[in-house]
């Protein structure tokens, strides 16, 4: 895999002139033609990209899931993520039609900013297939107006370029993070058929083999099992009940314990086991959390 180090070697791949600034930079998606090479099978870069994209004729993966831009589809790239771009034949690198902005700008580039940090706390740089924000027509303007704005800062750099432009950014991630929450709300019917897989998945889990084997069921494994991303998936779980996925997870694996406390008389290590813990003293404590008692006393207010 190929790490592209900066904004200047994605444009000599990307046949457009050099950024104007060395740490940011707006493309506009139609007069992008990339070069024929095998760079493109996997690579990482070093810099963020957010995106505004229609109609891109080419398959666009991040890390093991495809992008549908045929209609108005934001998404967010952070550093090390992996991405391909998969095209039938070498001839169509510059065949590829679409339309909309990409921006793109190096961690350096918030440098001492409170976006230095805030910025790891948009979960939209973890997505997956499903979970690209889709935008209204009024939305895509503001947005546009956005990377306009901050393509225009950068034609003449002074001392208050950076700030005018991180001010320009902030606004962006704000306007995308009111277009996430949304989400949850316009998709209801759908999440509520999620928390249903959820609820579902958690409960056969517990019921089988599977803590033996894998161990206790982790976020990421249920997320993966479901095409989301962790962080999508406790989103949107809090959304429709107030609690994560973590949460959930520990309340069904709870259940089971206290079911096997009371109708069985496996020892509380074989329990723990049972459930996947490698050590009772985890499966205790986590127990005693979560009910205020510990596994035996629990069975002995039963007995």
């Amino acid at each position: 895999m190929q790490v592209i180090q900066s904004l200047s070697e994605f444009h000599r791949l990307l046949s457009i002139p050099p950024p104007l600034h060395p740490l940011v930079s707006v493309v506009q998606v139609s007069e992008l033609h990339a070069i024929a090479s095998d760079v493109w099978k996997k690579f990482s870069t070093n810099f963020y990209t957010i995106s505004l994209k229609k109609n891109i004729q080419s398959k666009v993966k991040y890390g093991q899931h495809y992008y549908d831009f045929d209609s108005g589809t934001m998404t967010f790239i952070a550093p090390k993520q992996v991405q391909s771009i998969e095209v039938e034949s070498t001839n169509e690198f510059n065949e590829i039609s679409g339309s909309g902005y990409a921006l793109m700008f190096h961690p350096d580039f918030l440098a001492k900013h409170p976006l230095a940090v805030n910025i790891k706390n948009y979960n939209f740089f973890s997505y997956s297939l499903s979970e690209a924000l889709h935008l209204s027509e009024k939305e895509e303007s503001n947005v546009i107006a956005i990377f306009k704005k901050i393509e225009e800062e950068y034609q003449h750099i002074d001392h208050h370029t950076q700030g005018v432009i991180l001010s320009q950014i902030d606004l962006l991630l704000n306007y995308s993070n009111r277009f996430y929450g949304r989400q949850f709300i316009t998709r209801k019917a759908v999440n509520d058929n999620l928390l249903i897989k959820v609820e579902h998945f958690i409960a056969d889990y517990f019921n089988s083999e599977k803590p033996l084997q894998q161990g206790i069921l982790t976020v990421e494994y249920l997320a993966s099992q479901l095409n989301l991303s962790a962080n999508y998936l406790s989103d949107t779980l809090r959304s429709l009940t107030g609690q994560s996925a973590q949460q959930h997870i520990h309340e069904q694996l709870i259940a089971k314990a206290k079911e096997y406390l009371t109708i069985s008389t496996l020892t509380v290590s074989e329990i723990a086991s049972n459930l996947g813990f490698e050590r009772s003293q985890s499966f205790n404590k986590l127990f005693k959390n979560k009910t205020e008692m510990s596994p035996l006393e629990f069975r002995q207010s039963f007995n």
